[in-house]
């Protein structure tokens, strides 16, 4: 978080040709311009495009199986322009049963799985609210769809529905056609709220936190100021919601439906950190850029509207920092388990970074359908071309790979804290860290076997072309026998 100034000569006469150059390329859009990522032309020995295969990911996971099939009805964006051709959804619900359900979801946003556990099935899926509005609606084909899903576990009774807003917000959203699953409709069905607020209240905390850590840090009130903008409340919400995910799959043995209003903010957040939590490749640099390719990218989180890429409409509503705020409870996780992901903070830094530079194409627009028309895999760079091409810089030298542990991390305020390295980087009157010892090491040590390697690999070149020269052939044939001394 930071201001940048730009000081001119007054006797110049450049400010205003200055000011509208720099207004002409910060806001692209606004001058029928492409965002940069269109004009880049970087080259990368990894194509980080190919990063993510939905068939190879969720064969990984071990679908499709007999009770969860793949299904392409969404190829052409059609039944949801917001969710991605491929989804995964009950063997026993055919095409037809999806068309129909999609009626009773906002924005079209079914329930599809997002994850199934290997060992006892159960599984995360994610959707939009159901369309009850003040008449409280019902839909059979919905209700029987959501009773398919929980007999494809039949471990317990009911399915477990998490509905992220606070109960108030979604009461109140029946007034605009909204709601969520009553008692009297989904007899199997158990509802949660989790109370995580909106994009709104999320937008004005964290205006709040940069109020406090740019320009200045006021030491005497820090703590109060800290509290002051919720942040970390919102956090702790978000974390403690995924936990819950998580705990009820795992441990619970229970499935899992999870959404919000629309589906693609808090129900992102809550079921890619119930993923994290749960398996652990995801904790893998490789599976970390899936996750978010998945669940984030894939399934329509509306990144060009929450970000307001290249468009100098800095009040418009719809901007949010949803994907900021996973990040963070990435971060947070990762302070508690510092031996658990394969990743650094430098690899989280680095997406947050790109996820406002337009300089990749990975985070623009807003869905995968709006993604396949701007032709963004084709001309644009993927950021993880650039991070896949340096792995190294992002590894985690304390990383210990552990296939089965699942991770609850603790959602108390004691044990969370404002992301310095992050928020406060760009302060002027804050000296910036010298980089962890530890690490510093790790890295030298990196140096130094790359070039044990390169002088290993000099001497066996050197070796085969010497192997190689034909043998000196001897000018006689006694100069074959052996030299033998005699006594007499």
């Amino acid at each position: 978080m930071r201001n940048l100034r730009f000081a001119l000569k007054q006797e110049g006469h450049s400010r205003r040709d200055m000011f509208e150059i720099l207004t002409r390329y910060a806001f692209p859009l606004a001058h029928s311009l492409p965002l940069f990522a269109f004009l880049n032309e970087e080259k990368f020995n990894v194509d980080g495009w190919t990063v993510y295969d939905p068939v190879e990911e969720y064969r990984r996971q071990g679908l499709p199986n007999h009770h969860w099939r793949i299904t392409f009805i969404n190829k052409c964006y059609e039944l949801c322009d917001t969710y991605p051709a491929l989804l995964v959804v009950p063997y026993r619900a055919s095409d037809d049963d999806l068309r129909r359900v999609a009626t009773f979801r906002s924005r079209n946003r079914i329930p599809v799985l997002s994850w199934i556990h290997p060992e006892n099935k159960t599984v995360i899926v994610r959707c939009s609210q159901p369309l009850v509005g003040m008449s409280g609606k019902r839909n059979k084909d919905d209700e029987k769809y959501l009773d398919v899903i929980r007999e494809t576990n039949r471990q317990i009774s009911k399915l477990t529905i998490y509905d992220a807003r606070p109960s108030v917000n979604a009461v109140a959203n029946k007034a605009t056609g909204g709601g969520y699953e009553s008692d009297d409709a989904y007899h199997n069905a158990e509802l949660f709220f989790l109370d995580i607020h909106n994009i709104h209240v999320m937008r004005e905390s964290l205006k709040k936190v940069k109020d406090i850590v740019y320009p200045n840090v006021e030491e005497s009130h820090w703590l109060s100021s800290l509290e002051s903008t919720h942040w970390l409340e919102h956090i702790k919400l978000v974390l403690t919601g995924a936990i819950q995910v998580a705990d009820k799959v795992s441990s619970g043995k229970s499935s899992v439906l999870v959404h919000c209003s629309d589906g693609w903010d808090r129900t992102a957040q809550l079921t890619s950190l119930a993923m994290l939590m749960l398996d652990s490749f995801y904790r893998s640099i490789e599976g970390f850029e899936i996750l978010i390719q998945k669940e984030w990218i894939s399934f329509g989180h509306k990144f060009a509207s929450r970000i307001g890429h290249g468009d100098k409409n800095h009040t418009d509503a719809d901007r949010s920092p949803i994907f900021l705020q996973f990040i963070d409870c990435v971060w947070q996780m990762s302070k508690q388990f510092p031996t658990a992901f394969e990743f650094n903070e430098r690899l989280l830094i680095m997406i947050l970074d790109h996820l406002y530079s337009c300089r990749f194409g990975t985070f623009l627009f807003n869905c995968e359908s709006a993604r396949e028309r701007q032709k963004v895999t084709e001309r644009t760079v993927s950021l993880w071309s650039l991070i896949n091409s340096s792995k190294e810089t992002f590894k985690n030298p304390f990383y210990t790979k552990e296939i089965n542990r699942v991770l609850y991390p603790v959602a108390s305020m004691r044990h969370l804290e404002l992301w310095v390295n992050y928020y406060i980087r760009w302060n002027p009157r804050i000296k910036q860290q010298q980089p962890n010892p530890v690490e510093q090491r790790y890295m030298e040590l990196l140096a130094l076997r790359d070039e044990y390697i390169k002088r290993l690999e000099e001497l066996q070149l050197a070796n085969s072309a010497k192997l190689s020269d034909p043998p000196t052939s001897p000018s006689s044939p006694s100069q074959m026998m052996p030299h033998v001394q005699t006594h007499f």
